[in-house]
């Protein structure tokens, strides 16, 4: 990356707190930080070991005035995040003292980095490729320790890894199959169409395991949108808050009291759901109620997974049996609530008119609310999360990616059954291998890595 530009950003979230980092790297971040910084005992600041810490002040040479009080971090290249030189001015967290380190830094010849630029740097200077470079926003993002375990596996190669060797294998074979086209006239063996078919079979069922771990992949990375569902007054925000075990949406005995979908995140059993609380489903009573039962019906349809929410307390009614026939069942859990209304009788609704076996609490007075956090499991990953150290696909662009490489060697492993001609059976494996490459970067364009890098942080 010759003629780069030094770059320079604050790295910690606005707003006060007891430290706050801005960060520099690139060819003359050692100097651009030594014209406004100044150490206890005036040794220049290029001076410094690397991988130390200097204390120091930093100061406006125009103003002639002490900005901040602060510790500097100096890495020199190549040992470091970027491959390049680094300071980290660790300075007191109120915004303006940060701010006014960043303006010195951008007055002095740096500039102001874009979102993600730092590791785009990393990848670019090929300290780690794009899949360990897409895991480091999931590492800042992760909502549960699953998914933070997920995230540094891939920081640390284990995608990357098996992605690479499966590239290299439909390498070889492509390898044997253009072999077969440039010396046909020479005396060397034919291609064994058979044993390129099974080495090829083999290759596409370890690219169907990692398209089928892309479902844990995203329940850990994103979370599982699940839809608290039902007519008015069942108790859906009592269930959102008893889930929480704080008091995030208005409860009253008046039905209706929702207008509006409200969304929380909320772990269980190392699962992270994201908590949607919808408006009741009834006919509205007016265009703002309307509205709110529009938004509860998409939240619906865009679920992973539904709370079916009905009054146990109460027998069924015309709302109850529309909202029955309206939900899809393989991703609907059945909740009947207000057992703490029986008095040791059953449920007065009817439970026959369920596809599935409810799970009967209170969300007043949280009786149930383990089992139906064990049926969520059970119901999200078959009660258990699977192993996490070895390869998962976290990343919806990888998953197409993954199918596209898999529906490739599918097509010229239908041409070797059928006598296709060898051009046509290594092009389907050129593209195949072309799919994984987009995933660790060995083949992209300019634009992927805007798209990807563009939602990252700054200063990231």
């Amino acid at each position: 990356m010759p003629n780069v530009p030094t770059i320079a950003a604050i790295s910690t979230p606005l707003g006060a707190g007891a430290i706050g980092i801005v960060r520099m790297t690139g060819p003359e971040a050692l100097e651009i930080c030594g014209h406004v910084f100044r150490t206890a005992g005036g040794r220049r600041l290029e001076q410094s070991l690397s991988h130390s810490l200097n204390y120091g002040v930093i100061h406006d040479p125009l103003a002639g005035e002490v900005v901040d009080e602060v510790l500097v971090g100096v890495m020199k290249a190549p040992n470091t995040y970027t491959c390049e030189d680094i300071v980290e001015v660790n300075c007191h967290g109120g915004p303006v003292a940060q701010q006014k380190v960043l303006s010195l830094f951008l007055e002095h010849g740096a500039t102001l980095a874009t979102p993600g630029e730092f590791t785009r740097r990393a990848f670019l200077n090929g300290r780690i490729d794009l899949a360990q470079a897409e895991s480091v926003a999931l590492i800042i993002s992760a909502k549960t320790e699953a998914g933070l375990r997920v995230a540094l596996s891939q920081l640390g190669g284990s995608l990357s890894k098996e992605i690479q060797e499966l590239r290299r294998a439909i390498l070889r074979v492509m390898a044997a199959v253009e072999a077969d086209i440039d010396f046909s006239d020479e005396d060397i063996e034919e291609l064994n169409r058979d044993e390129a078919d099974e080495r090829l079979s083999e290759l596409q069922a370890r690219l169907q395991d990692l398209i089928e771990s892309a479902f844990v992949g995203r329940v850990l990375s994103q979370g599982v949108r699940t839809a608290i569902v039902g007519k008015p007054n069942v108790g859906k925000s009592s269930l959102l808050n008893s889930l929480l075990m704080r008091e995030r949406a208005i409860v009253t005995e008046i039905p209706g009291t929702t207008r509006d979908t409200i969304e929380e995140i909320i772990n269980i059993q190392g699962i992270p759901l994201q908590l949607i609380d919808t408006a009741g489903l009834r006919p509205a009573t007016d265009e703002v109620e309307q509205i709110g039962i529009d938004r509860s019906r998409n939240a619906m349809k865009e679920a992973d997974l539904i709370l079916c929410l009905l009054d146990g307390s109460e027998p069924e009614d015309d709302h109850d049996r529309a909202l029955l026939t309206s939900i899809p069942k393989e991703k609907t859990i059945y909740v009947i609530n207000k057992c703490d209304k029986f008095r040791g009788r059953n449920p007065r609704f009817n439970r026959g008119l369920l596809p599935h076996e409810p799970v009967i609490i209170s969300a007043m007075t949280r009786q149930g609310l383990r089992v139906l956090k064990e049926r969520i499991a059970e119901l999200v990953v078959g009660g258990a999360l699977p192993p996490l150290e070895g390869p998962i696909v976290t990343h919806e662009r990888h998953r197409q990616l993954l199918q596209l490489s898999s529906d490739a060697i599918n097509r010229a492993r239908q041409g070797l059954r059928v006598g296709l001609g060898e051009e046509l059976i290594a092009e389907e494996l050129r593209a195949a291998a072309s799919s994984l490459g987009e995933i660790t970067g060995d083949e992209l364009v300019e634009d992927l890595l805007d798209t990807i890098f563009h939602e990252f942080c700054i200063g990231k």
